[in-house]
């Protein structure tokens, strides 16, 4: 059973449609992209999947359950880390666990297991205002980590971050999903991106957006260091670019 199905997803804005009959899966450990131009409905859809907007039509399930339009159920990571300036990392990354009831003491120390697997030790009581714009992403990751329920959306989560920087990350996250399994979907409109990072890539077009083809990346995680120098890469990126 897929962890997350959403289907026949219809939205409109203001009598213009934005999205269409839209469908996509994602199995559990799975690391899938939405990919497409600006404007084209991605984020729209994660508001939906959410559930902090209705759709018009269509319906989102959870691991079998219809949790349409039900907020809360779903980790939710935007462009922007969004952490606390007030508060130290340890207390950011912690905050979800204690929204959930947890005392702050406990979900100190449970947030503090993963900090070595984050590449985040050492950095419980500095203030976001001292990390690298990496490191806050890391952060902000253990925290939607900690949020979810298996599933997490991440909206364009290294957009903000230089070309090494990015290069450097892409390769931290290959590693830690190894370690968390947390099944992903997430939005980019960088096609370098989604081929590196995912098992399968919904192209998402037109206006109104819709799903116009589904990309199966075959290469294995675990061998995509050097993936973008490859004949292989070339033609995934080539088959991208014919169809946006």
């Amino acid at each position: 059973m897929e962890k997350l199905t959403v289907k026949n997803i219809n939205k409109a804005f203001g009598g213009k449609q934005v999205l269409e009959d839209v469908s996509v899966t994602l199995g559990a450990g799975e690391i899938v992209c939405l990919l497409g131009v600006s404007g084209v409905g991605k984020s729209t859809l994660f508001n939906v999947i959410s559930g902090l907007m209705p759709p018009d039509g269509g319906t989102v399930l959870l691991d079998g359950e219809d949790i349409t339009g039900k907020p809360g159920r779903i980790s939710y990571m935007l462009q922007k880390d969004l952490l606390l300036p007030y508060r130290t990392i340890e207390d950011n990354i912690a905050l979800p666990l204690v929204i959930k009831g947890m005392g702050k003491k406990e979900a100190r120390k449970q947030a503090g297991g993963h900090f070595e697997a984050f590449g985040l030790a050492g950095t419980e009581k500095k203030y976001p205002s001292q990390l690298s714009g990496g490191m806050r992403q890391r952060a902000a990751l253990l925290r939607t980590y900690l949020f979810s329920s298996g599933v997490a959306l991440l909206d364009e989560p290294f957009s903000a971050l230089d070309n090494l920087t990015k290069t450097a990350m892409h390769k931290w996250y290959l590693d830690v999903m190894e370690q968390i399994r947390l099944s992903t979907l997430y939005i980019t409109h960088d096609i370098d991106e989604a081929i590196v990072l995912s098992d399968r890539i919904y192209l998402l077009t037109g206006a109104p957006g819709r799903i116009t083809e589904e990309i199966v990346i075959k290469e294995p995680r675990r061998e995509r260091a050097d993936f973008s120098l490859t004949g292989e890469f070339l033609a995934y990126k080539k088959q991208i670019l014919e169809k946006l």
